[in-house]
């Protein structure tokens, strides 16, 4: 059996996307928390700079040089990050506490990044500087900073901290989507398993369910249910290759002996009429019984839906039944007929009337009382809550609670009737008639006797 490779299912693809999509966002929101952090402090820093140098300059302007110096040599003792350098035309250093002037290049908005020694009680340590420089009129340049050295620590710190956010975030979703990927593959290859086994033709087999009600399992089950639905039509189906070949059997073999006796001359030409009517009962009945067969399939695949429409049901019933009335009345059967008016339901007329004739032919040939003195057959049709049941209702023997679901299935007789005309297809194709309008047939007991009910729905499903 062929496994499948995790790296070339869906899953573990849909899991790349999603971890992608998750790493985009976790590097704009990483990217966002760095713009408030160390961003900010960098911005605050340049921010702090530009006013210094903006204020030395103003006081440039309203003093000179020497006030300039002045206040540069003032500002120089904070032993803080603030950095400033004062140059003359000449080169020569005026004051602040920057040795040298720095050989970095500025930049385009005029930012210096250099190092420079700073001094401390235990030697000079490098670090690293941000300032910013000016010309002023007679040539002297200024240069205003920041020990940034701190700083840079702090985002390089905070840097490093995002990128190792990052990489554990990507490496954890990747081993999420391998884990998750494995699991729906273990459960994928399940059903593909079970696939396989079934078109070997072991229609026994099932898709395991986990429990956890997700939709794996509501598929499995959905599948599962429809593997029941295959396999009862299977079973179904060889039962009706079974129950054809051993009921159609016989009138075949008759109807050919009788032909073959007619082409021999075996048979007398008095008796000749009377053999081709009985062969052409024989071939009716077969026809018949295919017929049903073929109604029963059509309508348990649904082909009449598209010719369905608005039935008064009222007038079918009423008029099927006043049709067997004399029928009963010939046989010594009591006939009552009790239809409610205005019945109407969404469905296939010819289906529905086949289904009500069918019904009055079995309780016909099978409902004679055997404990009353009066055969009885009771025609019913009533509506409510969007229902509509029409029974059929006898005084017979009835049929035992446990045969009444069997008898439903096709060429399915109970004992009691081999010896009555019939192929054992009536009930069943009412069931199907039943089935088609989204309804069902139901056998009960009518105290004597039994009552054939079909419930169907008003409305289309």
């Amino acid at each position: 059996m062929r496994q499948t490779n995790l790296f070339n299912t869906t899953t573990f693809r849909l899991a790349l996307i999603y971890l992608a999509l998750f790493s985009a966002s976790a590097i704009a929101s990483l990217g966002y928390v760095y713009w408030n952090t160390a961003g900010f402090l960098a911005r605050q820093t340049d921010e702090a700079v530009q006013a210094e140098i903006e204020y030395l300059a103003e006081q440039y302007a309203q003093g000179g040089q020497a006030q300039l110096v002045h206040l540069v040599i003032q500002r120089s003792r904070d032993p803080r990050e603030a950095l400033y350098l004062i140059v003359d035309a000449k080169g020569s250093v005026l004051g602040g506490n920057l040795d040298r002037r720095p050989s970095a290049k500025p930049d385009q908005n005029g930012w210096l990044d250099f190092e420079f020694h700073r001094r401390t009680l235990e030697g000079a340590e490098v670090h690293t500087a941000r300032a910013r420089g000016i010309d002023l009129i007679d040539g002297t340049y200024l240069i205003v900073g920041r020990d940034v050295q701190a700083l840079r620590g702090i985002e390089y710190l905070i840097t490093s901290s995002l990128i190792w956010a990052l990489v554990f975030t990507i490496a954890l979703g990747l081993v999420g989507g391998i884990i998750v990927s494995r699991n729906m593959l273990a459960r994928v290859d399940e059903i593909n398993k079970t696939g396989r086994n079934i078109m070997r033709g072991d229609f026994t087999q099932r898709i395991p369910v986990t429990g956890s009600g997700d939709e794996l399992d509501q598929l499995a089950e959905n599948l599962n249910a429809m593997l029941d639905q295959i396999e009862k039509l299977m079973t179904g189906m060889r039962e009706v290759t079974d129950n054809i070949a051993h009921d159609l059997r016989s009138p075949l073999n008759r109807l050919r002996t009788r032909l073959e006796m007619a082409m021999t001359g075996e048979i007398s030409s008095s008796h000749l009429k009377q053999e081709l009517e009985r062969s052409i009962s024989d071939a009716d009945q077969l026809l018949g019984t295919f017929n049903a067969l073929l109604a029963i399939a059509r309508a348990e695949a649904g082909s009449h839906r598209d010719n369905m429409a608005r039935i008064d049901v009222s007038t079918l019933v009423q008029d099927t039944a006043e049709l067997y009335q004399p029928v009963a009345e010939d046989a010594g059967i009591e006939c009552a007929i009790d239809v409610a008016d205005g019945l109407e339901l969404f469905g296939h007329r010819d289906m529905l009337a086949q289904a009500m004739v069918n019904l009055l032919d079995n309780a016909l040939k099978h409902g004679r009382a055997t404990t009353e003195p009066v055969s009885r057959l009771a025609i019913r049709a009533t509506g409510a809550d969007g229902m509509l049941e029409i029974s059929v209702a006898d005084n017979g023997p009835g049929i035992e609670a446990a045969d009444r679901q069997r008898v439903l299935d096709r060429f399915v007789r109970l004992e009691a009737s081999r010896n009555t005309p019939g192929s054992g297809l009536g009930l069943s194709l009412a069931a199907a008639a039943a089935k088609l309008h989204g309804g069902q047939l139901v056998l009960e007991d009518a105290n004597p006797g039994l009552r054939a009910v079909m419930r169907l729905p008003t409305r289309a499903r």
